[in-house]
């Protein structure tokens, strides 16, 4: 084979170094020293997850515009939405608890979803856009800390004990925010970032992009 057609990857069980471009559409790499999985070499990869990243997109801005629940009290009635919820445990003296969720829950996956949107627009209608490479990076390393569906199951758990005290009338959000974590876990399971960067380094042609 062509020396410059070569695909290298490193494993990143045990840095064993191979060649990856032989690897057809649809089949699994794996590591020929240790046999730890590298990577799918997946038949369409830009179109589906660009349309599953639209999706997360719309649900992520539509959970955090309109109320997550609506509680009624004695006939008072509070609605609260997702980046409203950090807030009221930060005024209520949980400072620490606060940055946590609105990090895990606001700030990573929406850093995610729309840097990798960004990306995925630039490689799909082939523009050498700018800060490709570094939000690319970082949104690999921030896509484990976004945990938006641990999150949703901590308001069950918390609508679930609130239904002996108050009535409690789920919103738009929350349901939105159902449908961003379903679209979002699907999105995980079908992003291949060896293949993102593979296609990003054909549409520089060759040169680094910014």
């Amino acid at each position: 084979m062509d020396e410059n057609n070569k695909t290298l990857i490193v494993c990143h069980a045990c840095d064993a170094l191979q060649d990856v471009s032989h690897i057809p559409k649809g089949n699994i790499a794996s590591c020929i020293c240790c046999d730890v999985r590298l990577f799918k070499n997946t038949k369409s990869t830009i179109e589906s997850p660009l349309a599953i990243l639209i999706a997360c997109a719309i649900f992520f801005v539509i959970a955090n515009i309109y109320p997550l629940l609506q509680l009624n009290i004695a006939g008072i009635e509070r609605e609260t939405t997702l980046i409203e919820t950090a807030y009221m445990l930060f005024t209520e003296g949980s400072p620490v608890l606060a940055i946590v969720v609105g990090l895990t829950s606001f700030v990573f996956p929406g850093f995610c979803v729309f840097s990798l949107l960004y990306v995925y627009l630039a490689i799909y209608f082939k523009k050498n856009g700018y800060f490709i490479r570094p939000l690319l990076v970082w949104s690999s390393r921030l896509l484990p800390w976004s945990m938006m569906d641990v999150y949703l199951l901590a308001i069950l758990v918390a609508v679930v004990k609130l239904l002996s005290l108050a009535s409690v009338i789920l919103g738009i959000g929350f349901s939105a925010m159902i449908f961003f974590v379903i679209f979002y876990a699907a999105f995980i399971s079908s992003i291949e970032m060896h293949v993102l960067w593979t296609k990003l380094d054909e549409n520089c042609g060759g040169a680094q992009c910014e």
